[in-house]
């Protein structure tokens, strides 16, 4: 028993070592890229989650008019570009993705065309193609105009009421209900009745994470009860999107009945994805009968 023990302490504080000198790595190749870029001072530990962020922002953005460092916690750091000359330059490369950010948003959203790269990407990308048609592209317009329209009235009710208006939340709702209609010609009025909060809590929890560095570990954070809520938000928002899917499906089985809805509506992502499936599954069908 005493020996089991040792081991697994053994293996415990090996495995703490790595991560020490993963992250110790990690630091220094961070340091030595931003060597090359002026920023603010930092804390060794908190970087610069101690600071009012939003004040800051707006005079760091006034002091380093080209880009500067940011760090959440002492070994996630980024940079802030504030200029566009350097935006053009780092949005027109195709470089990998950064995996730290990226992994966070995992559980929630898959390995989806915003997680991946490479050709598997390509492969995702290639399939959402004819979705981008100009002719499929130009009914949305109408359907985002709705939706700014909804966002508008309820501005105007609200300055009756108060001199400012916090608008991240509304421009947030306005954009996911936008994407509902368009993406799934699915009419949320997440906008008016708050149907799908899920998804503003799931944002917030994510934000929080990246500004807490303990739970930038996947472990720690999984047995946190921050963790254990976010797991929970998941469920709920793949329980209504998957629930969007297969109505979707059965309507596509019956192949006059969605002739039918084609004729009726405009053709959204989602149809053109199950689409591909199902063209794709009756290829793969087609082989192997011969």
């Amino acid at each position: 028993m005493v020996p089991m023990f040792h081991l697994m302490a053994v293996v415990c504080l090996a495995c703490v070592v790595l991560k020490a000198i993963q992250l110790y790595w990690r630091k220094q190749k961070l340091l030595k890229i931003f060597k090359s870029f002026p920023g603010p001072p930092t804390h060794w530990l908190y970087g610069h989650l101690q600071m009012d962020e939003l004040d800051n922002t707006a005079s760091w953005a006034e002091q380093y008019p080209h880009c500067h460092h940011m760090w959440y916690g002492g070994f996630l750091g980024f940079l802030s570009i504030n200029h566009p000359e350097y935006a053009k330059a780092v949005y027109s490369r195709g470089d990998p993705k950064s995996l730290v950010i990226y992994s966070f948003l995992v559980p929630w959203i898959g390995q989806g065309l915003l997680i991946l790269n490479g050709p598997k990407w390509f492969q995702h990308r290639r399939l959402l193609t004819p979705g981008f048609h100009y002719d499929l592209l130009k009914p949305y317009v109408t359907m985002m105009a709705d939706s700014v329209r909804v966002m508008l009235d309820k501005w105007e009710q609200l300055i009756t009421q108060d001199k400012s208006v916090e608008l991240f939340e509304h421009v947030s709702l306005m954009s996911l209900d936008s994407i509902m209609k368009c993406a799934f010609s699915y009419q949320s009025n997440c906008q008016t009745d708050r149907s799908v909060q899920a998804v503003m809590d799931l944002s917030l929890m994510v934000q929080q994470r990246i500004q807490t560095p303990l739970h930038h570990n996947h472990l720690v954070y999984w047995l946190s009860s921050q963790g254990r809520q976010f797991r929970k938000a998941c469920r709920l928002a793949h329980k209504h999107t998957d629930k969007v899917i297969r109505e979707r499906k059965e309507s596509l089985k019956d192949e006059q009945e969605h002739e039918k809805i084609q004729r009726r509506r405009q053709p959204d992502f989602l149809d053109i994805l199950l689409r591909k499936r199902l063209k794709l599954i009756g290829r793969i069908h087609q082989c192997s009968e011969a």
